[in-house]
């Protein structure tokens, strides 16, 4: 989980990433990604059907690539030549928050690319010498590669959790790569803690505060299942997930690095774990939480349980261009994609007509 409720106010340098109705939508011709690309059908999701939550249970197309430091596995869907999409889960989630969400745009037209984050699923370090960083930027430049070995300019891109802050991270220093943006739960590009919250708000980050320990490390570890089952469920308290759905998922946390990349994340934040010199530049450049230039529609659940900001006051003004926000009701959780795919389709063809 990455984002952060508040009673009081916040500094804006403490934990910076914090991280409806049915539209009529008119699809307008997108540039994409390299020269002339085929186009998602003017109608986009308005002659659709609606998609109910769990309508599909896996992916068509399964891939791996060597991109970066990484090989990376992805969920490919939709046309080779279609605008490009890339979609970006969190912890601990997988790709399946999109299993109803990517063939439904790939119907539209889109080319949709749903990676596995490192420490995640099918996606391995090339090399068993390569540092498990779990820093924020590196999700970005890890992104980023993929991009470069799948021969993608530039994307609209999707994200919630941990996704969120790499998608935004990648609007905010690479808006050339980046044409639209749907972000779950606000403005996501964050830096390390540098101070107290109020008590209430500190509670919400328990976990944060456990996995600070070597108990921690070992508990999430030895128990990843039921911690990250426990996690879904207090982070979705109206989501009436079944085993199955959550199984699903969690297959991706036997990756042999998820430990490593998510306790190293979260000690990171806190200032209890180094990151890699080569990555300081780019942290330098996040550190003031820059503005994002690109269309965006925010979105958040009505019954999100993971911390988050109530309303989009204290981040409206990190989202110069085009911007959208909207509450999606029916008691949506934090896993929004999965929880509400329709809603979230939708906002991706709306941005992106942006």
């Amino acid at each position: 989980m990455s984002t952060i409720k508040l009673s009081s106010p916040i500094a804006p340098d403490r934990r910076r990433f914090v991280g409806g109705a049915a539209m009529t939508l008119a699809f307008a011709r997108l540039v994409m990604s390299g020269s002339a690309k085929a186009q998602p059908s003017k109608t986009a999701l308005t002659g659709m059907s609606a998609i109910k939550a769990g309508t599909n249970t896996s992916f068509a197309s399964l891939k791996q690539i060597d991109a970066g430091l990484l090989n990376v596995g992805y969920a490919e869907a939709g046309p080779s030549d279609g605008p490009a999409l890339i979609l970006l889960h969190g912890w601990p989630y997988d790709i399946h928050s999109f299993v109803d969400v990517a063939p439904l745009l790939a119907s539209a037209g889109y080319r949709v690319i749903v990676p596995y984050l490192r420490g995640f699923g099918t996606t391995r370090f090339l090399s068993s010498e390569t540092f498990r960083n779990g820093q924020p930027s590196v999700f970005a430049l890890d992104t980023i590669a993929l991009m470069d070995a799948l021969n993608i300019r530039s994307a609209v891109f999707g994200g919630f959790d941990w996704g969120t802050r790499t998608a935004d991270i990648i609007a905010a220093l690479w808006p050339e790569r980046c044409n639209a943006l749907v972000s779950v739960s606000g403005y996501g590009v964050g830096s390390k803690t540098s101070g107290p919250l109020p008590p209430e708000a500190e509670h919400q980050w328990w976990y944060q505060f456990y996995f600070a320990t070597d108990q921690g490390k070992a508990g999430y570890d030895k128990y990843r299942h039921d911690f990250s089952k426990l996690i879904w469920r207090l982070a979705s308290p109206k989501w009436n997930f079944d085993d199955a759905t959550f199984d699903r998922s969690a297959a991706a946390f036997n990756n042999p690095d998820d430990v490593d990349i998510v306790i190293h994340n979260y000690r990171w934040r806190q200032g209890l774990a180094k990151g890699e010199a080569k990555y300081d530049d780019l942290e330098a450049r996040l550190a003031p939480a820059p503005a994002i230039a690109v269309p965006t529609i925010v979105l958040e659940g009505d019954a999100n349980g993971a911390p988050h900001y109530p309303n989009d006051t204290l981040y409206r003004k990190k989202f110069s261009g085009k911007y959208l926000n909207r509450v999606i009701a029916g008691g949506v959780g934090h896993n929004l994609p999965q929880e509400a795919p329709q809603a979230f389709a939708e906002a991706v063809v709306e941005i992106a007509a942006a």
